[in-house]
């Protein structure tokens, strides 16, 4: 903390005087864009284009990041950040060039500098510190409950997507064309509150903790009524790699918690009990019984497979999976998925990419973009965590930070194994993958582990 020195009286020592604290929001305004990229997904409408609000909200936190190192000739990333997060841009400058037709692949390009280049590295540079990593995080906890809100109603009033011939399924704002858009939402609300319940501030208030644990645990009701099989298991890694790095006792004491609460909320007060049990036996029967939504991913991924063994090395170029899935699919390939509910008529919608980021990236940008951007990420990830257990092991005070940085990544990295990027929530991928390679790549003063 700054200091300042009063004039001494005759005979008496110089002493300092505390300065108090600068900023409030004052000095935090450029986390607003975030802010709003965060929360704006919830509104249930797009631009043309399929641009929506919040793809607006990371337009402008990169220009205010752009302005501020322009104006305050502030230094940009260090020499290892800057590499990490802009090494997935070759990836992509190199399928848009080699494609078959550029012009239809420049739109990819600009999607994928926005989600996985610029708007990460806008968060590394517009957080000063593990306060305003927290605000963010926080945002991603008030759009979680807001959905998780939203679908639960959908469940009890029989308004939500359809599933299974019943207006059931929990969707929130996001309707039944975005199925995972309040699953993904709701998973990163609950892994953000449960690593400040396990490691809470040291300057919280005293109810944080509890708060956090009960919204953590309120958190699982929207996310099972989502029936989001990849979601599921997604979170329940990332909740695991979370609980094991803080430490065994606290890990098993959290287990016992979280398997109680599962028994009370679906046993108990059977809480879609009989649909959560079937979608999760289904987890293990893809291979014996598939249903039609696992056998058009097979056949997608099998796709997948044949566009990169015919263009190894590039791909077939961004934007190019939906050109060449006919060419490479198999004839049991359906035409699309039904959708209906919550307030949408019935409307079949194409099957334009495998569910699979990593197939997509190998198919449409070959050995040479899933090079670039598995390795960045990997990088992120092995850094956060490295970091988290260094802090822990030192004792300080940005531990949480560390906590959620490595719980999200490790929920996009297993999530992409069964989704890749589409919908409102897209945009939230690139704040995800800025919060993580903030605390895995700042420098240590900034990140509270100096």
């Amino acid at each position: 903390m700054a200091a300042t020195l009063t004039a001494p009286a005759p005979g008496a020592q110089a002493r300092t005087v505390p300065r108090p604290p600068s900023g409030g929001w004052r000095s935090r305004w450029p986390l607003l864009p975030l802010i709003a990229t965060v929360l704006l997904p919830a509104l249930p409408y797009a631009l043309g284009g399929g641009v929506g609000p919040a793809d607006i909200a990371s337009g402008i936190a990169v220009l205010v990041c752009a302005g501020r190192l322009l104006y305050l000739r502030q230094r940009p990333l260090g020499g290892a950040a800057a590499l990490v997060l802009g090494l997935p841009a070759v990836g992509f400058a190199v399928a848009t060039v080699t494609a078959a037709d550029p012009g239809a692949a420049l739109p990819g390009l600009v999607r994928y500098l926005q989600v996985f280049v610029l708007v990460p590295a806008a968060v590394c540079l517009l957080l000063k510190d593990a306060h305003g990593f927290r605000i963010v995080a926080g945002a991603l906890v008030v759009l979680a409950l807001v959905q998780g809100v939203v679908g639960v109603d959908q469940y009890a009033t029989g308004t939500g997507a359809s599933y299974m011939g019943e207006e059931l399924r929990a969707v929130g704002t996001f309707g039944p064309s975005d199925i995972m858009g309040m699953a993904t939402v709701v998973a990163y609300g609950l892994l953000a509150a449960a690593a400040f319940a396990l490691r809470t501030p040291r300057t919280a208030p005293a109810w944080l903790r509890p708060a956090a644990a009960v919204v953590a645990v309120g958190l699982i009701v929207p996310l099972a009524l989502s029936f989001s099989r990849g979601v599921w298991i997604a979170t329940a890694a990332a909740l695991l790699v979370a609980l094991c790095l803080t430490g065994r006792r606290q890990a098993l004491t959290s287990l016992a918690v979280l398997g109680a609460t599962g028994v009370v909320l679906v046993g108990g007060f059977g809480i879609g009990s009989e649909m959560v049990s079937e979608r999760a036996a289904s987890v293990t029967q893809v291979t014996r019984a598939p249903d039609r939504s696992v056998s058009d991913r097979y056949a997608m991924w099998s796709a997948a497979g044949s566009m990169w063994r015919e263009q190894p090395v590039t791909g077939v170029g961004l934007k190019g999976f939906p050109a060449h899935r006919d060419a490479h699919a198999s004839v049991g390939l359906s035409s699309g998925s039904d959708t209906a509910g919550a307030g949408q008529q019935y409307r079949r919608q194409a099957l334009l990419s495998p569910h699979n980021m990593y197939l997509l990236i190998l198919s449409e940008q070959g050995l040479i973009g899933l090079t670039a951007v598995v390795g960045s990420w990997a990088a992120i990830l092995t850094g956060a965590v490295r970091r988290l257990v260094r802090a822990r092991s030192r004792g300080h005070a940005a531990v949480d930070c560390g906590l959620v940085a490595v719980a999200l990544m490790t929920w996009q990295s297993v999530n992409f194994l069964y989704s890749d990027i589409g919908g409102p929530t897209t945009v939230l991928s690139g704040i995800v993958l800025g919060l993580a390679a903030w605390w895995a790549l700042a420098e240590p003063e900034k990140a509270g582990t100096a």
